[in-house]
């Protein structure tokens, strides 16, 4: 391993959207500032994802001063959308954790729901520290996520990718390949480091923030969805089915959870403490 590295920091607003790639970002208990604070609920509550809707690749969202958003997507004019005054919330499911979240004003929904052709409405975190925790077979007292799948930050390495690609390029699909680190979805992308090697991390160092590794994370369908068409395919599935499964799940990157405050930046130094 040579002299590892922050490569690149993504940040997405909402939930299943794209997301934004700043130079840094500040690191709070519960993630990344504004990563994953927003997330669209269907009829029923419960949260929708690429996973039901590929097309919400399509849709960008980036940060805006005051905690609000400005919402883009082929076809429709873009939309500008305030911070919700949290005076009521609306019960919602995140996977299998109930969430109390606040709604966007009408014309959000309505923004969204165009973009599906499908009924939703978008939903705001208003307060992280208290609304969800993580997963207790892997948490800390106290710790709590966004509307993150399951934990504050996402890390993945180039190697690793790179490594995935290979088999990839040798299997049954490789016209598919190689595919970009954004199928991925993750926050945080180090260079630096050998194939595979955040296998064996308990704990890390990225600029001035330490985190500990609750879990490798385990991959879906979104996975297979193009980020930029939302055309699907069989990778990386297939490859992660033949050489990455662990425990019945298909094994790429590591969920963190922050152990301090501070801002990372990119091209940071990463020291692999544990």
């Amino acid at each position: 391993m040579g002299n590892p590295q922050l490569l690149s920091i993504h940040v997405h607003p909402v939930k299943a959207f794209r997301g934004v790639a700043p130079r840094e970002a500040v690191v709070e208990p519960w993630g990344l500032a504004g990563d994953r604070r927003w997330a669209l609920i269907d009829h029923g509550g419960k949260v929708v994802t690429q996973r039901q809707q590929p097309r919400l690749a399509m849709a960008a969202a980036e940060p805006l001063p005051g905690g609000g958003l400005r919402l883009s997507a082929p076809g429709l004019e873009p939309l500008t959308v305030a911070e919700p005054e949290p005076v009521a919330t609306v019960a919602m499911e995140v996977f299998r954790d109930k969430v109390e979240g606040v709604l966007a004003d009408a014309a959000a929904h309505a923004w969204c729901s165009a973009h599906l052709g499908a009924d939703v409405r978008l939903v705001h975190m208003d307060d992280p520290a208290t609304r969800r925790p993580v997963d207790p077979e892997y948490a800390l007292p106290g710790e709590t996520v966004t509307f993150a799948d399951g934990y504050p930050l996402l890390v993945t390495t180039t190697a690793s990718l790179d490594a995935l690609n290979s088999l990839i390029a040798r299997g049954e699909h490789a016209a598919e390949g190689p595919l970009p680190m954004n199928r991925f979805r993750p926050n945080l992308v180090l260079a630096g480091t050998d194939p595979w090697a955040e296998d064996g991390w308990s704990r890390l160092t990225i600029g001035e923030v330490s985190f500990r590794v609750a879990r490798n994370c385990g991959r879906c369908v979104v996975t297979t969805t193009d980020q930029a068409t939302a055309a699907r395919g069989r990778e990386p599935l297939y490859s992660l089915g033949r050489h990455r499964r662990l425990g019945g799940r298909l094994i790429f990157g590591q969920n963190l959870v922050p152990l301090s405050r501070g801002t990372v930046r990119v091209g940071d130094p990463v020291r692999i403490d544990a």
